[in-house]
């Protein structure tokens, strides 16, 4: 896949990837709305086609995304939501998302059908390559702000980076690091399936310093089958490479996240109660009334230093000091302090409230009689949000059974939608006069949000998190959502199961993200996971384009 000198030429580098196709990923996958609605006006200039191709049979498309309008529009009709002036602009917001799925995914066919598949290939590995250049000079620009050559270790800056380091890798999307991580899982499989050894380990090390441990379990998985399965010998030694590195990483690198792991599975399997605070902590704050501050300050850090040498004398005569010869000291004899001290502030968890924490505890305050989880004045963790939620859906659809054919509507009980117009800030603001909650999503999934992520932000995570795509279809779309993801989305792509090679893993793997977040409504994963697919789909299937004219 090199290009000689001699005969590289301007020609050469323009047919060499779909620099369209590039352009388009570059900027729809951007995390800022505004950039994902420019970039499809850009591709639709330079490429104007609107013949989608929707069809019960053969369908270009998958069918999932207008019937899923079509859902909504019904929802809208018999729920009489035009009543709310607030509702129409949401339901508008809505359709809007969803019709940018169809515009992407249009464009992405049209993309595999105009291409040979080794341009796409190219123009999917320069994507690559890009994204790992932005995750890398992130993480060179922490190091230097940070001063440290592994910032997973580094607790200044009041714990600045540390366990969060992997937040801050967000690559080229700039969206949260788990897009990345996704996205890195993914190449991950393309690139091993396409005996790319080099591109395999580069991806498995951007995905590693995303910290997503959700993602690092689900690519093992998916390794472990394919490694079983699916895989030669070489395939197999890169494999082993990866679980190396993932040991290195947890071992050496980001210990720390290794036993966060290990505490939430804990704490998933044997929920914690709330500790009782029985220690007292040492008085080290100025008071110029106190005779005694300095002595104890100094006390404080010389046994810090001690403990830092990992001295540990015993002597026979317990009244006698015994100060180490190796203790540093000047040339009067007198103790030199060593190394900082990380029980100070700056080397703690910031105790202050964050402000958009405070926005969440201010809208408690407010709703207090309706949250009967994060209303609670003490926190006691039964379940993980993840489940929480998942069970509130069942029990509303239990107690509306009216519900359970069509759901309660599009941003009403569980959607990146509906979390958008609580004006919480929540993936950007949302017009005040337009701030709509519906009550089914104010008691169920908004409280079980607010109940983990006003707290300490060791609770801000996944497994407490209740989005979910499946939660979501279910919950405001019915049963009719969930068989039309089913049959017209998964059915889309499943239909060519037996031809596909990095297609099925990287399908699993989709299958498992989708537990994650909204991901139709981020407008970013699931448009690169269909054009891996529909790439798939046409270097196995060995067939001529249908025409949709």
């Amino acid at each position: 896949m090199t290009l000689s000198i001699a005969g590289f030429n301007l020609k050469k580098l323009q047919t060499y990837v779909d620099w369209k196709l590039l352009l388009f990923l570059l900027l729809f996958l951007d995390v800022k709305l505004a950039v994902k609605i420019i970039a499809i006006i850009i591709i639709y200039l330079l490429q104007f086609n609107f013949k989608f191709g929707f069809s019960f049979k053969n369908s270009r498309l998958p069918l999932f995304y207008p019937l899923v309008i079509i859902i909504a529009f019904i929802n809208f009709i018999i729920n009489k939501s035009y009543n709310s002036s607030n509702y129409v602009v949401v339901f508008a917001i809505g359709i809007g998302f969803w019709l940018l799925c169809v515009l992407a995914i249009h464009q992405i066919k049209l993309s595999v059908e105009k291409n040979n598949v080794k341009v796409l290939h190219n123009t999917i590995l320069v994507f690559f390559v890009i994204n790992t250049v932005v995750s890398f000079g992130i993480l060179a620009y922490i190091m230097v702000d940070a001063h440290a050559i592994n910032p997973f270790r580094y607790q200044g800056q009041y714990q600045k980076y540390f366990l969060g380091t992997g937040d801050y890798i967000k690559g080229v999307t700039f969206d949260i690091s788990t897009t990345n991580a996704v996205i890195n899982a993914f190449g991950v499989v393309y690139f091993l399936t396409r005996k790319m050894p080099l591109m395999v380990l580069i991806c498995m090390v951007v995905l590693l310093l995303t910290a997503s441990n959700f993602m690092n379990i689900a690519l093992l998985l998916v390794l472990t089958g394919l490694f079983l399965f699916k895989t030669n010998r070489d395939q197999k030694s890169v494999i082993a490479i990866c679980c190396m590195f993932l040991i290195v990483f947890l071992a050496k690198v980001s210990p720390q996240n290794n036993q966060y792991v290990h505490e939430t599975f804990k704490n998933i399997i044997n929920p914690p109660h709330p500790p009782f605070k029985n220690t007292v902590a040492l008085n080290t704050t100025h008071n110029s009334k106190d005779p005694d501050f300095a002595k104890r300050k100094f006390a404080k850090h010389y046994l810090d230093s001690l403990k830092a040498l990992g001295i540990n004398h015993k002597t026979a005569n317990p009244t006698m000091v015994i100060i180490p010869v190796s203790l540093p000291k000047t040339d009067a004899g007198r103790v030199v302090l060593i190394g900082a001290d990380i029980n100070t502030p700056p080397y703690q968890t910031p105790t202050d409230t964050p402000a958009e924490q405070r926005k969440l505890l201010a809208f408690i305050n407010l709703h207090r009689a309706e949250l009967h989880l994060s209303g609670q004045d003490s926190f006691i963790m039964h379940l993980p949000g993840k489940v929480i939620g998942a069970k509130q859906t069942v029990n509303f659809l239990k107690g509306h059974p009216a519900k359970i054919l069509l759901g309660s509507g599009m941003g009403n009980f569980s959607s990146k939608l509906a979390f958008k117009a609580t004006g919480l800030d929540f993936s950007g603001g949302f017009p005040a006069k337009y701030i709509y909650i519906n009550y089914n999503f104010l008691v169920n999934h908004l409280d079980v949000y607010l109940n983990f992520f006003s707290k300490r932000r060791e609770l801000h995570s996944l497994t407490n998190s209740p989005f979910s795509v499946y939660d979501q279809l279910l919950a405001e779309y019915g049963l009719l959502g969930i068989t039309a993801f089913v049959i017209f989305y998964l059915g889309y792509f499943t239909r060519h199961i037996k031809s596909l090679t990095y297609g099925v893993p990287i399908l699993v793997l989709m299958l498992a993200v989708f537990l994650t977040d909204y991901w139709f409504e981020q407008l970013s994963v699931v448009v690169f996971f269909e054009l891996l697919l529909l790439l798939n789909i046409k270097e196995t299937a060995h067939l001529k384009p249908l025409n949709y004219e």
